[in-house]
């Protein structure tokens, strides 16, 4: 087994704002209906961009979401063409749809999507634990190449405790970091397993130091083979995993220096503002 580590900094998010926008988001969603035409309006009447009723009912069990295409252009001979049942996912033209499972804003949210893409079928799925408090968001990701055997067939799953890593981050800097990842993650393939984690603890100008390992290892046979390919790619892997943390962090510490801390109604109004126009929405 190899084992890489690369640790970033990257700002504080605070716990207060963060429980706060999130409840904002969950109660404007959980407010809002069907309208015409299957689009989800607010409160006010307003519709959120880009989110559509395909299927079912709204925030009930077997609702299913997505982006109604538009009608083909007549342009350079192209005859437009009819599109395919919306959200099937059975034709070029069907936009892909996200199943929602489970709504219960004070207990859990549930949901997944079938995706098609470069001739591989996607299952993914998403589980918020306590959505207007969030403790816990834990995702699935299955794939297969139809046809293609089982080299082209993975899995994966990983969890972010969110209420472990506020505790891991109200620690001293002086502490140890927690004994258990916060955030993990495995992905397994018939050749290989990958685990990766991520482990924060406060630095002492209140900003947080975030460790990103990495674990690989080979499966049954191919473990001695995918040593040796390991021992030989390991500057690789380790310049890759370095770029990626760093770039994330980069992204982060961008994002979180735009957001303005706005509560009560200027929150909610600004996150339903986010919500009907998100290009023209200005930074929270």
């Amino acid at each position: 087994m190899a084992r890489f580590a690369h640790t970033v900094t990257v700002a504080a998010l605070d716990r207060g704002w963060f429980e706060e926008a999130a409840g904002t988001l969950v109660d404007l969603l959980d407010a809002s209906r069907e309208g015409p035409g299957g689009s989800v309006v607010l409160a006010d009447g307003r519709p959120v961009e880009g989110l559509r009723l395909l299927k079912g009912r709204h925030l009930r069990s077997g609702a299913r979401y997505g982006e109604v295409p538009a009608e083909p252009e007549e342009a350079a001979g192209k005859v437009p063409v009819e599109h395919a049942d919306a959200g099937t996912g059975d034709s070029p033209g069907a936009p892909q749809a996200v199943v929602l499972r489970t709504w219960r804003p004070s207990h859990s949210v549930e949901a997944e999507s079938l995706v098609e893409e470069d001739g591989m079928s996607l299952k993914m799925g998403l589980r918020l634990s306590e959505p207007r408090r969030p403790r816990a968001v834990e995702l699935s990701l299955s794939g297969h190449k139809p046809g293609g055997g089982s080299l082209y067939r993975f899995s994966g799953r990983g969890k972010a405790d969110l209420a472990a890593w506020w505790s891991a981050v109200d620690r001293l800097p002086s502490a140890p970091p927690a004994a258990r990842a916060p955030v993990s993650g495995r992905a397994v393939h018939r050749l290989a397993k990958a685990r990766l984690t991520l482990t924060p603890r406060p630095a002492e100008d209140g900003s947080w130091r975030i460790t990103v390992a990495l674990s690989l290892r080979g499966r049954w046979l191919l473990r001695p083979v995918g040593a040796v390919v390991l021992f030989f790619a390991r500057g690789p892997v380790e310049r890759s995993l370095r770029e990626a943390a760093e770039s994330a962090a980069a992204e982060w510490n961008t994002a979180l220096a735009e957001l303005t801390p706005l509560h009560g109604e200027a929150l909610r109004a600004e996150i339903a503002d986010a919500l009907v126009n998100p290009d023209g929405a200005t930074p929270l």
